[in-house]
């Protein structure tokens, strides 16, 4: 995937500042164990001061291999000395060094493997983070939690379908409340259907929340924002394509207003391929939309309904446009 110099530039950023928060940390920490146990100094210092004796007898010529060998020996009993004093005083047996939050790269990003350099796996992560925040800078996730979703807003009494729209939100409050909290990269896609204020937006966005806060890669896009996105690509004819990369390849991929974009051959194939391609790689989407089923299919075709139908969890909103009702309470 390719990233712009700016994600990465960020990313890069963000592991520095893990591998200086570290040093720092390590740095006070030493002080400490070193107040408390000047024994502890002495030995880091012989351990140190070891590496230099080596590095001279190697210049110095003579019986090299016996001195190196007589120095190695000292050196690790002076470690394994150090070792037993922390551990036999509460501490880490390598409470002295830096607590990187990558240990196979030491938050560098970077690691060595078979004589290759190879982009550490944390790095990958800090770009997909950057990327998601990037992207999402400008969508209104703080607005739409679960604590502000009211279902008192729904009626609570059965109308002529024989639902009762206050009972039936409660439980696609908890549905979706429970998906969040389970969510995992393999979790099921989600359909949202029902007209236009009746909260689709709202709980998705109120998962998205959830989800970045336990780690994972949101994007949230509009539907008509994505098919702006393709047209404006294809005037530019870039190569490097971040929003098309990250929605492929993102945790959790969030489309809304599926059916509000201008809707013609164009747009119709670049949204089916997108959420195609979401389906056939097992990564979920939720999706929104105010269309019937019967609409979504005669709009996009047979296939991606179906496609749905079968991988897809659906749920209905139903009720009145809750927005007209939040502006009578206020």
């Amino acid at each position: 995937m390719g990233y712009s110099v700016k994600i990465q530039k960020a990313a890069a950023d963000r592991l520095s500042q893990r591998r200086l928060t570290a040093k720092r940390e390590s740095d006070f920490r030493r002080e400490e164990i070193f107040a408390k146990l000047p024994k502890a100094a002495e030995l880091e210092k012989g351990i140190a001061d070891s590496g230099i004796k080596a590095a001279r007898a190697v210049v110095s010529g003579g019986n090299v291999t016996e001195v190196l060998e007589g120095l190695k020996r000292q050196n690790l009993a002076m470690q394994e000395e150090l070792e037993r004093i922390l551990v036999s005083n509460g501490y880490p047996a390598d409470a002295l060094e830096p607590q990187y939050s990558c240990k196979r790269c030491s938050d560098t990003g970077y690691y060595d493997e078979n004589g290759r350099t190879l982009m550490c796996s944390c790095l990958k992560q800090a770009l997909t983070e950057c990327a998601c925040e990037e992207l999402n800078r400008h969508a209104p996730l703080k607005l739409s939690t679960f604590e502000s979703f009211n279902v008192d807003l729904y009626p609570d009494e059965t109308d002529s379908n024989g639902v009762n729209p206050h009972r039936h939100m409660e439980r696609v409050v908890r549905y979706c409340t429970g998906y969040a909290g389970s969510f995992t990269p393999e979790s099921k896609s989600l359909l949202m259907c029902g007209a236009t204020g009746l909260g689709k937006t709202h709980l998705s966005l109120a998962i998205a929340n959830e989800v970045i806060k336990r780690g994972y890669g949101v994007i949230y896009v509009s539907a008509p924002a994505i098919i702006a996105h393709y047209e404006s690509q294809m005037r530019s004819r870039s190569d490097t394509d971040e929003l098309l990369d990250m929605a492929t390849d993102c945790d959790l991929l969030i489309i809304d207003d599926l059916g509000s974009e201008f809707i013609n051959q164009f747009s119709v194939s670049h949204i089916y391929n997108l959420i195609n391609s979401r389906l056939l790689s097992r990564k979920p989407v939720i999706i929104n939309t105010n269309l019937t089923m019967r609409e979504l299919e005669k709009s996009y075709s047979y296939r991606l309904v179906s496609r749905l139908n079968g991988e897809a969890e659906k749920l209905n909103f139903f009720g009145k446009d809750i927005r007209i009702a939040k502006k009578r309470n206020n």
